[in-house]
């Protein structure tokens, strides 16, 4: 990691800027990729699954047989796991729920909002080196507790063109029972399009590399929504000298080994912490399988020292980071500051892989500084807000006369008529 002291605000740009893949690469294999699915269906997640993942898939749903007996290829210990992470993210998630608001806003108009489910959701689950199977948990609770109709998951396959035991019975458990076995940009293609075997959705979900990314994006274009740009996965600490080193060391190495475009960021006012962490990565990647990811991934990271606590808050808010870990003495001042973060972890004891897995809180979240304008999943991502009113006889005799004169003013006559209409009717009774 490349150590900073004291970096001058010039250089913060630099310093903020995330690994990534050159905008015209993949937008010609977007492009592609997209034209060829909404042409050739299934034959084309086919194609590209072959040339991506080097399998050749038969079938691209997984049948029903298959789904329900993942739950003996997996140890109990792990399934036991799975349930109490699952109760944490019900109750946190559930608790998200408000009633209607309804108010009278004057005499005779009533006004009120409802949120109603969006009908049908795709979720996206990564796979490659590390399937998420946690993710389902993420994505699938909330679309639950929030009512969706149809529920769609795709997720990439093994080389054996199987999808994870662990996968499948995570998806279940959570009354997932559309599985396909399709990943990359062609599975964000099949939801936006439809396939003869996938069903188009109007909102698309779940994290990915960059390309998942980008192509969630490239899918607004077709009339679907997404939850937000959540990419490559990154950590800022923020840590004194009342850290310890070595979980701070594990901290970083444990976001590191999502994969090499990830990026994890120190932020410290003790310059001698730098050192000490150093060490302690130093002796923790190498007892590590993943450690070559991280290797690459602590190559695209930073560790900036700052000798004030303003300094280093505002650099922390022109990051953005998607994980925010404060280890300082002065946390209160560091939680009251921040204004730019997906999901905050206060304290030694509070590791980042709570979050990821078994906390209760969402690890869906805006990564490459979106959070400066999108909040991580939560129940209204999978939500609709519609707005209703009901007008009286007193209530249009109310506002009509106000109507009439804001439409007459913005040369809108036949609004202006409308409500004249029900006036003139009402005076002449």
């Amino acid at each position: 990691m490349k150590k900073f002291i004291n970096p001058p605000r010039n250089n913060w740009k630099k310093l903020i800027a995330r690994p990534i893949i050159s905008s015209q690469e993949i937008k010609s294999v977007l492009e592609e990729i997209f034209q060829t699915v909404k042409k050739n269906g299934d034959m084309a997640l086919k194609k590209y699954t072959k040339k991506f993942d080097q399998v050749n898939l038969g079938d691209i749903f997984v049948k029903h047989k298959e789904i329900t007996n993942s739950k003996n290829l997996i140890s109990n210990r792990l399934k036991e796991a799975i349930n109490i992470a699952k109760l944490n993210i019900e109750v946190f998630h559930k608790a998200q729920k408000i009633k209607p608001i309804n108010v009278t806003t004057s005499i005779g108009v009533n006004c009120w909002q409802e949120k109603r489910p969006i009908e049908k959701i795709g979720l996206y689950i990564p796979g490659g080196t590390a399937p998420l199977f946690s993710t389902i948990l993420m994505l699938a609770i909330p679309a639950k507790i929030a009512g969706c109709k149809e529920i769609v998951l795709c997720t990439p396959p093994n080389r054996e063109g199987k999808i994870p035991p662990v996968v499948l019975y995570t998806a279940n458990l959570c009354g997932i029972t559309k599985i396909y076995k399709v990943g990359g940009i062609q599975a964000i293609a099949a939801l936006t399009f439809g396939t003869e075997t996938i069903p188009r959705v109007y909102k698309i979900f779940g994290p990915g590399n960059q390309y998942v990314t980008a192509a969630k994006q490239f899918a607004t274009f077709h009339n679907v929504a997404i939850d937000m740009p959540a990419g490559p996965s990154e950590l800022l600490i923020a840590a004194d000298d009342s850290a310890i080193p070595s979980y701070i060391a594990s901290d970083l190495l444990s976001q590191a080994e999502h994969g090499p475009d990830s990026q994890v960021i120190l932020v410290t006012t003790n310059l001698d912490l730098i050192d000490f962490v150093i060490d302690e990565i130093k002796k923790q990647i190498n007892l590590l399988p993943r450690r070559e990811i991280m290797k690459q991934a602590i190559a695209n990271s930073r560790m900036i020292y700052f000798d004030s606590n303003q300094n280093a808050v505002e650099f922390i808010n022109a990051y953005a980071p998607e994980h925010y870990m404060i280890c300082m003495k002065n946390e209160e001042y560091y939680l009251r500051e921040i204004e730019n973060a997906g999901s905050v972890f206060i304290g030694n004891y509070s590791p980042e892989s709570a979050g990821d897995y078994a906390s209760g809180t969402n690890h869906i979240l805006p990564t490459n500084g979106y959070a400066k304008q999108y909040s991580g999943l939560n129940i209204d991502s999978f939500l609709k807000q519609m707005s209703f009113q009901k007008i009286s006889v007193k209530g249009i005799k109310n506002i009509g006369p106000a109507i009439e004169v804001m439409a007459s003013a913005e040369g809108l006559d036949a609004h202006k008529n409308a409500v004249s209409l029900r006036l003139n009717d009402l005076k002449n009774e």
